[in-house]
């Protein structure tokens, strides 16, 4: 089973590193990654066991062996995918680096719901 990739496009952010991220990866071979607009697919989510407002909050990754990701740990999944990203994943699984880049990403993500909720974007 190929790895799944949930993302909310309605976020122009989230939208802008989805796409970046994708074209590095099938720019590296990858091909085998499923993209999943849970903005225009919002059904999709029942795949994940998550309300709808959650995963349009954070990034979500169903890995090919069906573990979920979620947040920045998703992103690092997705950079252990990406050979020239690869040095980003080992460095934020380092001890210190870990909790405080999970904490950053939450952060970051609730601001950013709650900024394009205010704008209505969906």
């Amino acid at each position: 089973m190929p790895s799944k990739v949930y993302y909310n496009s309605a976020c122009p952010v989230c939208n802008a590193g989805i796409k970046d991220q994708r074209q590095r990866m099938e720019a590296c071979g990858n091909k085998d990654t499923e993209w999943v607009d849970v903005h225009n697919n919002p059904d999709a989510v029942s795949e994940v066991g998550s309300p709808l407002e959650q995963v349009r909050e954070r990034l979500y990754v169903k890995d090919d062996t069906g573990q979920l990701n979620i947040g920045m740990d998703a992103f690092v999944h997705l950079w252990q995918q990406t050979p020239s990203q690869r040095w980003l994943a080992k460095l934020f699984q380092w001890p210190l680096i870990k909790p405080l880049s999970r904490l950053s990403y939450n952060a970051f993500a609730r601001l950013l719901y709650i900024w394009n909720r205010a704008l209505k974007h969906w």
